[in-house]
């Protein structure tokens, strides 16, 4: 399915560049930054990037690192620009001749089951804390939690759905014992809320019809762990030791005992919870 990525009237050749990258279902973000590093050649160059020459492209490295754009940003460029030369120009020769730079790889954030579980306890509401249980439990990137929807959850076959994930992909991701009872829990009071539906989001934004951003997501993982002490810069993509569909860490002894209890207040509601 094409993405509306502009408003405004489009050139052939930029409409050519988007049904390129439609073909080949990039995603909305992918081609916004596409267009938008594709733009920048051509805001150097004052004129249509596929007049460019193999000086134009040296000239337009060197001022971009020139003027400090950091590595990562000149790779995303260079990324844009091949796929741009060799699809939609058909001028796989200028593609070669951009330049890749290396640059040295930061060892990861990661987090200890201590600092999880305080993390966790430190979410300020059931909902906020049952999101970044399933980001951290089941490994979930911040915008696949944000689109999760209720029917996702098939406490059956103990799995979560993605649907399209990272590239447009769909997968299943284990679900534990734990995190499916903080679910069963946090739909309980939801429901109770007016917020949760059969149909709905499994984590609804303030408005019920929409879900939780992703910028929601990681405000609230940054006020966590502030208030959890967590001095590490932590993020929805920090690691953490142990982490996977059979650890317990995702919950501390008081979750469990809070979970617990619940469980036994709701057993006599449990067929009635729509999370299959």
């Amino acid at each position: 399915m094409p993405y509306p990525v502009l408003d405004a009237p489009i050139s052939p050749l930029r409409q050519r560049l988007i049904d390129d990258m439609n073909m080949r279902r990039f995603s909305q973000e992918t081609q916004r930054n596409y267009l938008r590093d594709i733009g920048r050649l051509a805001t150097f160059l004052g004129r249509s990037p596929d007049t460019a020459t193999t000086d134009d492209l040296r000239r337009f490295q060197i001022e971009q690192q020139d003027d400090g754009v950091p590595v990562p940003t000149m790779n995303s460029i260079v990324s844009a620009l091949r796929f741009f030369f060799t699809h939609t120009v058909d001028r796989p020769d200028l593609a070669r001749k951009l330049v890749r730079l290396a640059h040295p790889r930061k060892l990861p954030v990661v987090l200890s089951r201590d600092e999880v579980a305080r993390l966790l306890n430190a979410t300020t509401c059931l909902k906020h804390q049952a999101a970044l249980s399933v980001a951290y439990g089941a490994g979930l990137r911040v915008a696949e939690v944000s689109a999760l929807k209720v029917a996702d959850i098939d406490s059956e076959r103990m799995l979560i759905r993605v649907e399209r994930g990272k590239g447009g992909r769909y997968r299943n991701a284990m679900l534990s014992q734990d995190l499916l009872l903080l679910l069963r829990q946090w739909w309980k009071v939801g429901r109770q809320q007016g917020v949760m539906h059969r149909d709905g989001w499994l984590f609804p934004g303030q408005h019920a019809m929409k879900p939780i951003s992703t910028r929601q997501l990681y405000r609230i993982v940054v006020e966590a762990a502030q208030a959890a002490g967590i001095a590490k810069r932590v993020g929805p993509h920090t690691s953490c030791r142990g982490s996977g569909p059979n650890s317990v860490w995702t919950m501390s002894k008081a979750q469990q005992f809070r979970v617990a209890q619940a469980k036994r207040r709701c057993n006599q509601h449990l067929d009635e919870i729509s999370i299959t």
